[in-house]
């Protein structure tokens, strides 16, 4: 490899990448860290690590879970304080661009109108309807997976597919709105958007319990589902669609895993 081959990976991925996904996709106690502007280098270029944000918010709703279970309590009691350990670390962030894209997408004609009411900070019927199915859903399956011992490997497998899935399509549509957050964080960027895939994969293939194509393929087909959908829809991306991405594509995998537990890894 040529030095400035090197010098262009060290320009791409750095240390700092990782402390700034972290702070934009958590709400942990961190540090605050004193980075300095770079005009030319977007936040976005950090997304190749926010898969590694989704295993560490796993292991610690994981940990909470587990912990749990062997103090007496019953699997769905269980899953209710892993599901209320992941949406209070991840602030909520992911299932509010779910309910605006829900009230969006479906709640008007024109994307000009869908775009103006998933600005509004007013949720609507189909914004509900979307956040009780989600959460009904992740639920149950985290309650199932917790009765099946599979627990700390789906949440992890979910975690960081969804937000692996997030950078692709951040990465694949043209931001919509000027004021919006995505549009001020940027675009990640090929080699990024393939660093954070590559991370979403790689872990897929090395869960111990999982068939890695099967899953691979539902992460796949979810994310584009909700891709082609906003593309429909609006046309393109902004943080709402990244936020409805992440919670489609990890109850997919929720879904994988857990029927991998009932027999799906025995056909071809």
């Amino acid at each position: 490899m040529a030095i400035s081959d090197i010098s262009v990976l060290k320009g791409a991925f750095r240390a700092r990448d990782i402390a700034v996904a972290f702070a934009l996709l958590t709400r942990l106690p961190l540090p605050h860290f004193h980075f300095p502007t770079e005009a030319h280098r977007p936040p976005a270029r950090s997304a190749w690590a926010y898969p590694l944000v989704g295993i560490v918010l796993a292991f610690i709703a994981g940990g909470v879970g587990l912990a749990l279970t062997r103090m007496g309590a019953t699997p769905p009691l269980a899953a209710a304080f892993v599901l209320i350990t992941t949406v209070m670390l991840s602030g909520a962030m992911h299932e509010d661009g779910l309910a605006d894209c829900a009230d969006g997408f479906w709640g008007a004609w024109t994307a000009d109108k869908r775009l103006h009411i998933m600005k509004d900070s007013v949720i609507g019927t189909y914004g509900v309807v979307a956040l009780v199915l989600s959460l009904l859903l992740r639920w149950y399956l985290i309650s199932e997976l917790i009765t099946d011992g599979a627990l700390v490997w789906a949440l992890i497998v979910a975690a960081c597919g969804s937000r692996a899935a997030m950078v692709w399509v951040m990465d694949s549509l043209p931001t919509v709105r000027r004021d919006g957050l995505s549009n001020r964080t940027g675009r990640p960027g090929a080699l990024a958007t393939a660093v954070a895939v590559l991370i979403g994969v790689l872990l897929i293939v090395a869960a111990p319990v999982y068939s890695a194509w099967r899953l691979a393929l539902l992460g796949l087909v979810a994310a584009l589902l909700v891709r082609q959908i906003a593309k429909r829809k609006i046309g393109g991306q902004t943080g709402d669609v990244l936020g409805a991405t992440q919670q489609v594509t990890e109850i997919a995998l929720l879904i994988g895993c857990q029927m991998m537990a009932y027999g799906w890894q025995a056909i071809p």
